[in-house]
Parts: structure tokens; C-alpha cells; sequence
């Protein structure tokens, strides 16, 4: 039985928890299987890839801008409605990117499609932790976020299969039809909760009062992009260096997908004893893993263990989920969502510097050291913020001492 099916003692919060990672099944399905899509309907809507991968940056867009925005206007809407109706926009805008006639408006409907996932992922991770103890929090995320993982395993490669066979309309169509899956599976299983006392959208635009709310954004923004700077060139990476057949990549592919699954399963129970440790060692962990990259690329053996081992980093999203939900007090709702802006952008930085890595001649497998320095300019950023809470909780602590009574 999957973890998140394992439930407290009233036997209900796994379930709705589950009911949360089918929607993050769909939307991580989404987002990674347009790119695996892109060839066919750049064809079937007459224009070329480079053009086409506007498709995925009005996506990435949407997320950017519809986390903080509907967000903040949904701060007085109770969590299971705000759910539903975001999953139901999902399924909506998907569906009809399915039937999109031209490149205008699927760019457009992508944009659409784009706007409720960094809202669901940011307000079902209150969900999600509001039923469990304190100490179970990160693994709360960590099984919500197993259906974002689980999505490259499945997920993405049945809309490619999907895609080749029938027609790539039915991969948007399929991720239309789990989005109301999970519209089902909320309004079934999820409490339906009052919103939190006082909650309004301006308590909500109070976390980006605390500088620490930033700086952890910082965090994944940049260290989450040497992932990204990896996995983005990983197949032209295993043609061109590891000569591996095409047959082989979406192998290589689910290996990733793999090591992320470990990741959310292993990664957040080690965070809800040891946070901030945690996050270090994470970044550490890519660090070294993006680093080992170059030099395995040479091999399939060898790249498809480092693969499976990168894969393990991307736990970091759900281990900084939690960290923003702690330091944005009243306002984790917004916080939450931010990180999944966060990571857009690092999916855009990630790629944008790996790729001009390969333009000034220093190889494919160049990848791999960009992804190490980002991800240590992460860590750096996490220092300091350490050290900055550090010397705060210095500050408030300090005990005044009375001068002692000199009088004879």
C-alpha cells in the first residue's frame, strides 16, 4: 500500500491527502509531458520547435503569476472550495488546449493552464499538514508531492505514448480527465473547513514583509536550477556523449523519475527531525550529484546511477515548502504557493545557463558543473539566512544584567 494511504487514527487524512497527489499527478504530468509533446503539435499547428516552446514558457508564466494572485484573492475562500476550483480551472484549461485550433490560442490556453498550479500546491500543503502531528509535517508534503514525482514515471511517458499513437490533443486530454478525477476526489474526502480566523488578503501579502521569506525563495530559486540545468539537456546529453539509442532515453527518463520518488519518501522524514540540517544536506547532495554528472556521462551504467541519485535533490521543493510555511506566520498560504514560483524560475534560469555552457563549447556533460555551482549558491543563500535568523534570535534573547550595588 502507497504511504500516503497509511492514515491516523480516524483513517481519513491519508485519504485526502492521496486525493491531493492525484492532483499534483496531473499538473506534474502537464508540465513535464509538453515537452515531450512538442513535436507533434508544433507539426500538426504549422509552426517550428523553437516557436512551440513559447507553449511551454506561457505554462511556466501562468504558474508565476496565478500562485501570489489567486492566492491572496482566495485568502477568505475555505480550502476545500479554493481547491475545487482551482483543479476544476485545471481540468477546464487543459481540456480545451486539447481542442486548441491554432498557435495563438494554445498559447494562450496554456498561459490559463498554467495559473492554478502553484495556488493548489501551496494551499493543499496547508491541507495536507493540517492533518497530521507537528512532527509528521514534512512527510505530509513529501506523500502529496509523490504524485508529482510519480507523474514522470507514468504520467508523462502515457501522454507521449498517447501522443505518438492517437494524436498529442489526447495527452491534454488525459490530464483533463485526472483533473476532474481529483475535483471528484475533494469534494468527497476533503474537510470542509471555515477559513483560518481573521485570514484576508492583506494578512496574506504580510509574508513579503520577512526578509526570510525571500531568501528562502532565493533558496530553490537558485539552487533547484542546477536540476534543472541536468535534466533539461539529459537526453541530447545521452545521444551525443553517451551514445546511448533514443529507445534507451525515456528509460534514463523514469530512472530520474525514480530517484525523485525516493527523494520524497526518504528526504522529509529526515526533515521533520532535522529541518534546517536537512535543506544543507540536500543542497550538498546536489551539489555533488550534478558535479559526479560530468564525469559519469560517459557511460550508461554510470549516468543512470548519478541520474537516479540527482533524482533524490529534487526533495528539496518539499523540505522549502515547509520551511516557508514556518517563517511566513499568518501568511503560509502565500508563502507556500511563492515556492512553486520559485521553481519556475529556477526552471528557467537552470536551462538558460546550461545551455550557454554547451553554445561556448564546453560540452553537454557541461551541465553537471553548472548544476553544482547553482546549486552551492543555494547553500550559500540558505547560510546566510541561517545566520541571519541566528543573530535575530540573539537579539531578542539578550538578558539585561543590572549593575551591581559598588556602595560599601
Amino acid at each position: 500500500m502507497p504511504t500516503f494511504l497509511h492514515s491516523t487514527k480516524s483513517g481519513m487524512p491519508g485519504w485526502v491527502i492521496f486525493a491531493l497527489a492525484v492532483g499534483a499527478f496531473a499538473i506534474g504530468t502537464t508540465e513535464f509531458a509538453t515537452m515531450s509533446l512538442l513535436p507533434y503539435f508544433a507539426k500538426d499547428l504549422g509552426i517550428d520547435a523553437p516557436t512551440a516552446g513559447h507553449v511551454i514558457s506561457a505554462y511556466a508564466l501562468g504558474v508565476v503569476v496565478g500562485a501570489p494572485v489567486l492566492t491572496v484573492l482566495g485568502a477568505r475562500v475555505r480550502r476545500r472550495t479554493m481547491l475545487i476550483w482551482l483543479m476544476g480551472a485545471f481540468a477546464l484549461f487543459n481540456g480545451l488546449s486539447a481542442f486548441a485550433p491554432s498557435y495563438e490560442s494554445m498559447l494562450a490556453l496554456r498561459f490559463l493552464s498554467g495559473l492554478p498550479h502553484g495556488a493548489y500546491f501551496g494551499i493543499g500543503a496547508l491541507v495536507a499538514v493540517s492533518l497530521v502531528p507537528l512532527n509528521k509535517r514534512n512527510q505530509a508534503v513529501g506523500q502529496m508531492f509523490l504524485g508529482l514525482t510519480l507523474a514522470t514515471i507514468i504520467g508523462v511517458p502515457l501522454a507521449n505514448w498517447l501522443g505518438q499513437s492517437i494524436g498529442w490533443r489526447w495527452g491534454f486530454a488525459i490530464v483533463a480527465l485526472t483533473g476532474l478525477l481529483t475535483v471528484a476526489l475533494l469534494f468527497w474526502l476533503a474537510p470542509d473547513k471555515p477559513a483560518e480566523p481573521g485570514a484576508s488578503p492583506l494578512r496574506e501579502l504580510g509574508a513579503l514583509k520577512h526578509g526570510q521569506v525571500w531568501l528562502t525563495l532565493a533558496v530553490g530559486a537558485i539552487g533547484f536550477g542546477g536540476l534543472f540545468a541536468v535534466y533539461t539537456y539529459l537526453a541530447d546529453t545521452l545521444m551525443q556523449v553517451t551514445m546511448a539509442s533514443p529507445e534507451t532515453v525515456p528509460l534514463v527518463l523514469a530512472i530520474f523519475g525514480l530517484g525523485m520518488t525516493a527523494g520524497n519518501i526518504l528526504v522529509p522524514k529526515l526533515a521533520d527531525q532535522a529541518l534546517m540540517p536537512t535543506i544543507c544536506g540536500v543542497l550538498l547532495w546536489s551539489a555533488a550529484t550534478t558535479a559526479l554528472f560530468s564525469v559519469a556521462a560517459g557511460s550508461l551504467w554510470t549516468v543512470s546511477i548519478t541520474v537516479f541519485l540527482i533524482g533524490i535533490g529534487g526533495a528539496l521543493g518539499t523540505v522549502l515548502q515547509t520551511r516557508l510555511m514556518d517563517i511566513a506566520r499568518n501568511a503560509q498560504g502565500l508563502a507556500a504557493a511563492l515556492n512553486h514560483s520559485a521553481f519556475n524560475f529556477a526552471n528557467a534560469l537552470g536551462p538558460l545557463l546550461g545551455g550557454m555552457a554547451i553554445a561556448h563549447g564546453y560540452g553537454w556533460a557541461s551541465t553537471g558543473w553548472v548544476g553544482s555551482l547553482l546549486a552551492l549558491g543555494g547553500l550559500m543563500l540558505l547560510l546566510l539566512s541561517i545566520g541571519l535568523e541566528r543573530k535575530a534570535s540573539r537579539d531578542r534573547v539578550q538578558v539585561y544584567i543590572p549593575r551591581q550595588n559598588t556602595d560599601s
